[in-house]
């Protein structure tokens, strides 16, 4: 493969540009040719739209909306959508594309895409957020579909908004349409187990890795950032197991016990106090950002993007660190993160539970047949298991990072598909 000058970060925080750069990375490795390279490193499609919407104050607000898919190679493209302040196309495209990895890392039949709406839904009452969801839906009408593009909750967004989602799209339909929409409420055709599963999936992930590290999991701390749905989660079934989680955080500050959180407490206490743990105390108040630099054996960023950059990878003193978060690790800590020796599960092989129990929701959806709590379980474990294998193998065959392998892995099934579908 000749080589292909990777595009230079113009911005260290540019979510898209530090997945080009693993990309970049990989595809080098894998020697790939370069016209794929060319048709995976930019998306399939770009669609932005502008929602006028009435507030309750009567009022007319127009909100931007963006719906971006990267890949249709493996199958119909699968991602959440995302209502946040901050959202823009740079973040969309970089979300999009990881889908891409992400689906193809644990082998289901889906591309990448990702959806948002700049707007503050903690600033909005229900019924604008209702009005914006169905609009933006009518907006996507011509992109979604159970066999073109499957949407699903991501920050700002949950069940309740996936309900407006498949009611309007179903609407234009003339009948319901369960599949369009994965993350639903259960009486919709939601799946068991979906809530836990991102943080499920990261605590077989850790699991896994920590099984080759040789870490005892009865005798190991651990650490997490981020108390939201993934990081609770993960805290919870990594502490059944045996772990014993010694700090956990959300936006407000970290919390420390040297003996251990119970995070059963911790859980109850969030829940009982608007979301929040300010003012828990069964551990210790410390900063925020020290939980990443903890000695602890256990490392899980379950919050944010780009909280491990070049600046603090070089104090973090874990062992191993499995990203819970979507793009926890920007691109210029990974080469300090690796000389120091420290395994990373990577987010597109960690965090994807999510989008494999999303999968099952689909095929449940399809089916017209509900799936137990532990048929899901067992199947959602087995799936990422292996897919932790195969790219721990790759990892030791290329002599590269459980990063830039798990790339590997996924890069290379793209590009196979695409050449037996007669991409060239």
């Amino acid at each position: 493969m000749a080589y292909i000058e990777p595009a230079p970060l113009l911005d260290k925080e540019n979510p898209f540009e530090a997945m080009m750069t693993r990309f970049h990375t990989a595809s080098q490795i894998l020697g790939l040719e370069e016209e794929i390279y060319n048709v995976l490193k930019v998306p399939a499609r770009q669609v932005i739209v502008s929602l006028p919407i009435t507030m309750d104050d009567g009022s007319i607000r127009v909100f931007e909306g963006y719906r971006v898919i990267h890949s249709t190679i493996l199958g119909p493209s699968k991602g959440g959508i995302r209502f946040d302040p901050h959202v823009n196309i740079d973040e969309v495209k970089a979300l999009a594309a990881w889908m891409t990895w992400k689906c193809a890392v644990v082998d289901i039949p889906y591309g990448g895409a990702k959806g948002g709406v700049t707007c503050n839904p903690r600033e909005m009452s229900a019924g604008e957020i209702e009005r914006l969801m169905r609009a933006y839906t009518l907006a996507m009408i011509d992109i979604f579909g159970a066999d073109k593009d499957i949407p699903a909750p991501d920050m700002g967004t949950g069940p309740r908004e996936m309900a407006w989602l498949m009611d309007e799209y179903s609407r234009t339909q003339g009948m319901t349409v369960n599949a369009v929409v994965t993350g639903k409420p259960i009486v919709l055709g939601g799946s068991l187990g979906r809530t836990e599963a991102t943080g499920r999936g990261v605590m077989v992930s850790a699991l896994a890795a920590m099984e080759k590290l040789k870490i005892n999991p009865y005798k190991a701390t651990c650490a997490v950032q981020g108390f939201g749905n993934v990081g609770s989660w993960a805290a919870r079934l990594l502490a059944e197991r045996g772990l014993k989680v010694q700090a956990v955080s959300d936006l407000g500050g970290a919390y420390y016990n040297e003996n251990g959180i119970d995070i059963e407490a911790a859980v109850r206490y969030r829940d009982a106090n608007k979301g929040s743990l300010e003012g828990f105390k069964e551990a210790q108040r410390i900063s925020g950002g020290d939980i990443l630099t903890l000695p602890v054996d256990v490392l899980v960023p379950a919050a944010t993007e780009d909280v491990i950059t070049a600046s603090n990878a070089g104090k973090i003193q874990a062992k191993l660190i499995v990203e819970g978060a979507n793009g926890p690790t920007s691109s210029k800590a990974d080469s300090v993160i690796y000389e120091k020796g420290i395994s990373v599960v990577p987010d597109i092989l960690a965090n994807a539970g999510g989008v494999t129990v999303s999968y099952f929701e689909w095929v449940q959806n399809r089916l017209g047949y509900k799936w137990t709590a532990d048929r899901v379980n067992r199947r959602s474990d087995r799936i990422m298991k292996d897919a932790f294998d195969n790219v721990y193998k790759t990892a030791v065959d290329y002599k590269v990072s459980l990063r830039i392998a798990a790339y590997m892995v996924a890069i290379d099934k793209v590009a196979k598909t695409y050449k037996y579908r007669g991409g060239f």
